[in-house]
C-alpha cells in the first residue's frame, strides 16, 4: 500500500486543518494541498536519457555488484564499461555480466585513471566507488580531479579529515557526489516523511530509533569479518550506522548540535569463550553443536553469507570449497577467539538545533533485522519496524496501518542508482534525495558519537 492508498483509504485527510467538513478528496487535490508528489515512486524529475550513462565500477564485492546489477535491470539509463578489483573471480564475474573487454579491466583503481589502449582519456561518464572503507578517499579524489561524477559507497571516508577533504573536493570541482544512503529511497522511510512533512504527527518531538543488527549478522561482518577492527575499517557506528544518523537527519530535517554516546564490546571476547571451544570452529570443538555462532552451522549447514567464498555458479561444488574457507580464512575463526574491537552494543542521543531529540540504540544480541522507528509528535505518533507501521492521531485516538514486504535493504539500492544515474545523465544534481553537504553531516554525527563513546565526552557537530 502507498502513501496513496494509505490517505484515501483511512481518510486520514479529514483530520487536517486545512480539509473540512469531511470531504475526500481526489488524490490529485490531495497532493497539492499537502505539498506532495502525486507518486512516492515516481520522481517526477526523471525523464528518458538521451543515452546511457557509462559507469566504471572501482570494487566489484557484494555492494558494488548490486549497484553495477541497475544496468542490466535498465540498460537504457546506465552501462558498465569498466571494471577495478583485486580479485580476479569477482572482475571477470562484472567482465562478462556486462560484456566488459580485458583492456578496460583493471586490478587496481589507479589503472582507471591511467591512459592506456582501449581507455584512452576521458572514457566515461561517472565511476562508482565501492572498495573497502579505507581505500575510498584516494579514487574519489583522483575522479573528481578528472572530471568524472561519483556515487561513493558509505562510509564516504574513514576520518572526519578525510570526509571533509572529499567534500570541499565535491564543492570545488563542482560534480556530483552521491554518497549510499539507501534507506532515503526504501518505500517505508519515503512513507515516513512523506507523513512527517504532510503534519500528520503535527511537528516533531523526539525520535527513537533502533538498529537490529542481528546476532548472526554481527558475527559475521563486524566479528569474523572485515569490518570487526575500527583502525583497519571504520568504528561501527559510521560503518554499520552511519545509515541511521542519516535518516533521523532526514526525518528531523535539521542539523545536529550535540551528541553524547555510551557502547563496548561486552560478550565477543576471549573472557566468554566457553570450555571446550577451539581456535576455528572445524578444530573439533565440544560446544560447536550448541554455539549460534558455528560458522559451520551459519556458512556450511545454513549456506548463509556466502558471498564472501566466491562461490562458482555449480552449487554441487560449494561444499569442498566452503570448508576450505573455513579452515583458512577469518570465517572459520571461534568468535571469542578474534581480534575483534567494536562495540557489540551502544546508545547514542542527539539533540538537534530545532529542539528536537532522538536516541539511537545499535544492538547485536537480537534475533532479527529491520530497524525499528517511534516518531513522538504534537499531534500524534509513528510506530514502525521498517516493513510496517501503525500512526495514531491524538485527536480521534484513530489508528492506521501501512505495510509492505522488502529485501534487507528496504528495497532502496536501485531506486537510489536510479536517481543517481537521472542526476548525472541530466547533470542536475537536486535529482539527488540530498546534497553532498547534508550527507557528510551525517557522517559528521557518527564521527562525534565515536568520540563521545571513547572520551565520555559531550561533542558539538559543526559542518
Amino acid at each position: 500500500m502507498s502513501l496513496r492508498q494509505f490517505i484515501l483509504a483511512r481518510a486520514v485527510l479529514r483530520t487536517l486543518s486545512a480539509l473540512k467538513h469531511s470531504i475526500v478528496y481526489s488524490w490529485d487535490e490531495a497532493a497539492r494541498i499537502l505539498g506532495l508528489q502525486e507518486d512516492l515512486y515516481t520522481n517526477p524529475l526523471h525523464h528518458e536519457l538521451e543515452r546511457p550513462v557509462n559507469v566504471i565500477l572501482i570494487g566489484a564485492g557484494h555492494r558494488g555488484s548490486i549497484y553495477a546489477d541497475y544496468a542490466t535491470k535498465s540498460p537504457r539509463e546506465m552501462r558498465v564499461v569498466g571494471v577495478a578489483d583485486p580479485n580476479p573471480k569477482r572482475r571477470a564475474r562484472i567482465a562478462a555480466v556486462h560484456g566488459i573487454p580485458p583492456e578496460r579491466c583493471f586490478s587496481d583503481w589507479k589503472g582507471v585513471f591511467e591512459p592506456g589502449p582501449g581507455h584512452e582519456g576521458h572514457w566515461a561518464d561517472a565511476v562508482i566507488i565501492a572498495t573497502p572503507d579505507r581505500l575510498h578517499t584516494a579514487p574519489c579524489l583522483r575522479a573528481l580531479e578528472l572530471g568524472y561524477d561519483v556515487l561513493l559507497e558509505k562510509p564516504a571516508a574513514p576520518t572526519e579529515a578525510e570526509c571533509r577533504q572529499i567534500l570541499a573536493a565535491a564543492q570545488a570541482s563542482g560534480r556530483i557526489v552521491g554518497v549510499c544512503h539507501v534507506l532515503r529511497y526504501t518505500p517505508y522511510f519515503r512513507e515516513l516523511k512523506a507523513l512527517i512533512d504532510a503534519g500528520m504527527v503535527g511537528q516533531i518531538i523526539s525520535v527513537q530509533h533502533l538498529e537490529p543488527i542481528e546476532h548472526v549478522h554481527m558475527s559475521h561482518s563486524y566479528v569474523r569479518g572485515n569490518w570487526r577492527k575500527s583502525d583497519s575499517a571504520t568504528p561501527i557506528i559510521l560503518a554499520k550506522s552511519c545509515h541511521d544518523t542519516d535518516i533521523l537527519r532526514w526525518l528531523v530535517d535539521s542539523p545536529a548540535s550535540e551528541v553524547h554516546c555510551y557502547g563496548n564490546l561486552k560478550w565477543f571476547k576471549e573472557a566468554n569463550a566457553p570450555e571446550g571451544s577451539t581456535a576455528r570452529c572445524t578444530d573439533g570443538c565440544r560446544v560447536e553443536p550448541e554455539c549460534p555462532y558455528s560458522a559451520l552451522q551459519i556458512y556450511y549447514r545454513d549456506r548463509k553469507r556466502l558471498y564472501v567464498f566466491d562461490l562458482p555458479e555449480d552449487e554441487s561444488k560449494w561444499g569442498p570449497i566452503i570448508m576450505q574457507g573455513l579452515n583458512t580464512t577469518d570465517y572459520g575463526r571461534c568468535v571469542y577467539r578474534m581480534d575483534n574491537d567494536q562495540p557489540d552494543h551502544l546508545t547514542a542521543n542527539i539533540l538537534f538545533a530545532n529542539g528536537v531529540t532522538a536516541g539511537f540504540s545499535m544492538e547485536a544480541f537480537v534475533s532479527y533485522e529491520g530497524r525499528r522507528t517511534r516518531i513522538m509528535g504534537s499531534m500524534g505518533d509513528i510506530v514502525g519496524d521498517m516493513e510496517s507501521f501503525t500512526l495514531t492521531s491524538f485527536k480521534d485516538g484513530k489508528r492506521r496501518s501501512w505495510s509492505m514486504k522488502t529485501d534487507a535493504h528496504g528495497g532502496g539500492d536501485h531506486r537510489m542508482v536510479k536517481d543517481w544515474v537521472q542526476a548525472v545523465g541530466q547533470q542536475n544534481p537536486a535529482l539527488l534525495s540530498s546534497p553532498i553537504e547534508v550527507s557528510m553531516e551525517s557522517h559528521l554525527i557518527a564521527y562525534a558519537a565515536e568520540k563521545s563513546r571513547l572520551q565520555r565526552t559531550i561533542e558539538t557537530v559543526h559542518l
